[in-house]
């Protein structure tokens, strides 16, 4: 039995985050280790990506959300920048069939209206094309930042303020996170970043307040199902306190 299978036969289905977000790191440098350009390391994720989604479909994950370019990678060198975009355009073509066949719909968050034009009409038919699955939710941050998304919240409730929709008094957590671009999916329950970098890197700020870290020094194009398997079952094996204490948790279980 290959190790992949031990490690999923060990999962308990029945206390499986529903929620799981990656921030998709190592690409670059993965593939400068084997004296290949960057872009090189970013085509070779695309196994990785497809190989954790249909890891966690299978699973019974609701929702997968991937770190894919942050609103910071547009500083990158243009060459590398263009590149990813193309490879972006291709992929999302290709992988609408996998989706379809695998019930998984795609999502999206971010600066959209920031990505070429071109980019941005693929995304939205591929996102129109697999609307109608139910297994599980893949969005993907796209020009994301997670100081973005507050801001444009902020924005927008203040809008709402002035227009006499919302009260000041009635903002609280739940209306907060109604505005932001996550309003429709549960919040993280496991935060996952490959690479050894040890750090959010303003993903998902709000979201992300109670949710369990996991951090492994393997590349992206490395991360395989056995490696979800492991972050899942190191996420079973903590205890989850949410400020209260292990006494107080464990006599409401």
């Amino acid at each position: 039995m290959e190790l992949k299978d031990q490690l999923m036969q060990q999962i308990d289905r029945e206390r499986l985050p529903q929620h799981v977000a990656i921030i998709m790191d190592g690409n670059g440098r993965w593939a400068k280790e084997r004296g290949k350009a960057r872009l090189f390391g970013h085509q070779s994720a695309i196994q990785s990506v497809r190989e954790v989604s249909e890891g966690c479909a299978e699973l019974g994950v609701g929702y997968l959300t991937l770190y894919a370019f942050s609103t910071e990678n547009w500083n990158r060198p243009l060459a590398e920048v263009s590149g990813l975009m193309s490879l972006l355009a291709t992929t999302i073509t290709k992988e609408v069939v996998t989706m379809n066949k695998n019930s998984i719909k795609l999502n999206a968050i971010g600066d959209l209206k920031s990505l070429p034009k071109a980019n941005y009409d693929q995304l939205m038919q591929a996102i129109e094309d697999t609307s109608h699955n139910t297994r599980m939710t893949l969005t993907l941050a796209l020009s994301y930042s997670g100081r973005w998304d507050l801001k444009q919240a902020t924005k927008r409730m203040a809008q709402d303020v002035v227009a006499g929709k919302l009260a000041t008094d009635a903002i609280d957590d739940a209306t907060i996170s109604s505005y932001l671009s996550t309003y429709n999916m549960p919040d993280p329950e496991l935060l996952i970043r490959t690479s050894g970098e040890e750090r959010i890197s303003n993903f998902l700020l709000w979201q992300l307040a109670y949710s369990e870290l996991y951090f492994t020094p393997k590349y992206w194009p490395d991360f395989r199902k056995a490696d979800l398997y492991e972050a899942i079952l190191n996420y079973q094996h903590r205890e989850r306190r949410f400020g209260k204490t292990s006494e107080q948790v464990n006599n409401t279980k």
